[in-house]
């Protein structure tokens, strides 16, 4: 995907964004190596490096649990819409890319309303006919349900892939809605037979949960200022009523991988866990 701006370019931001605050989309583009970010962004990066080296093997893991995942519902669930909330920067995969390569029909639907991720999504448009973008805020459940470019281009009488990969980590539910309300609005709105997956920050409450809080404390003391990491059952919790895919909820490295594994698992590696489930 072409890029909107980069920000290697001295001054090439547009006047919209602010490049004063840390952006969830930009700081997830600067630990995958990307090069839309700024320096309020890296400086959370570089902060987490400190407390966990290995935050860039952490991030590659959840975008490699993304593509595993919809290569699933795509391939072996039969899926061939999807609603990708907090879609994030495109990167070397993205779930249109994902699902297209197993069905070339399929519909993905990318909602964000991070201001740099709708640059692109608006440059995305033109280039796959199969792809669309509605700038709507994930944690309010009926403005994305509602929104024409949902309405218009997925169709509720038939199952649905609801994506929500590393996203409400980052909702610290001083909202109107919790992080369980939330998904129950979306799991209600979907019909029968559709999937939804989850991936978020993990808390394994054993010895790698001093790990997980000194993260959070650095997520959430730096400019991004969120990132939360919830425990096994609050995770659970936000996938009201759904028949969890096998093997459930477990670290997103070892959510059917691609291969054995050959070598241990750094601490990070188990503060990140993903979940699919289908709705009855």
């Amino acid at each position: 995907m072409t890029a909107a701006h980069s920000s290697s370019r001295p001054g090439s931001a547009p006047a919209y964004i602010d490049t004063s605050k840390a952006s969830i989309a930009r700081v997830y583009d600067t630990a995958l190596g990307g090069k839309d970010n700024y320096p309020a962004d890296r400086e959370v990066v570089e902060r987490l490096r400190q407390v966990a080296p290995e935050i860039g093997q952490f991030t590659m893991d959840h975008r490699a649990f993304l593509v595993r995942a919809v290569r699933f519902l795509a391939g072996e669930a039969g899926i061939d819409q999807f609603l990708d909330c907090g879609s994030g920067l495109p990167t070397a995969e993205n779930t249109h890319q994902a699902a297209q390569r197993l069905n070339p029909e399929a519909r993905v639907v990318y909602v964000d309303n991070d201001p740099t991720v709708v640059a692109h999504g608006r440059a995305l448009l033109e280039e796959n006919d199969q792809t669309f973008f509605a700038p709507a805020d994930l944690t309010e459940p009926r403005q994305v349900l509602d929104d024409p470019v949902v309405t218009r281009n997925l169709d509720f009488t038939r199952p649905i892939a609801l994506l929500q990969l590393g996203t409400l980590h980052h909702y610290d539910e001083s909202g109107p809605l919790s992080c369980v309300e939330i998904m129950k609005q979306y799991i209600d709105a979907l019909p029968s037979g559709s999937y939804v997956a989850l991936s978020h920050f993990f808390d394994p409450q054993d010895e790698d949960s001093e790990l997980a809080r000194r993260m959070e404390n650095v997520f959430l003391h730096s400019p991004l200022g969120s990132g939360t990491f919830r425990t096994k059952d609050q995770i659970l919790a936000m996938m009201p009523g759904l028949d969890l895919v096998d093997p459930g909820l477990t670290l997103c490295v070892q959510w059917w991988p691609d291969g054995p594994q050959l070598r241990p698992l750094v601490a990070a590696q188990r503060c990140l866990v993903g979940v699919v489930g289908r709705k009855p």
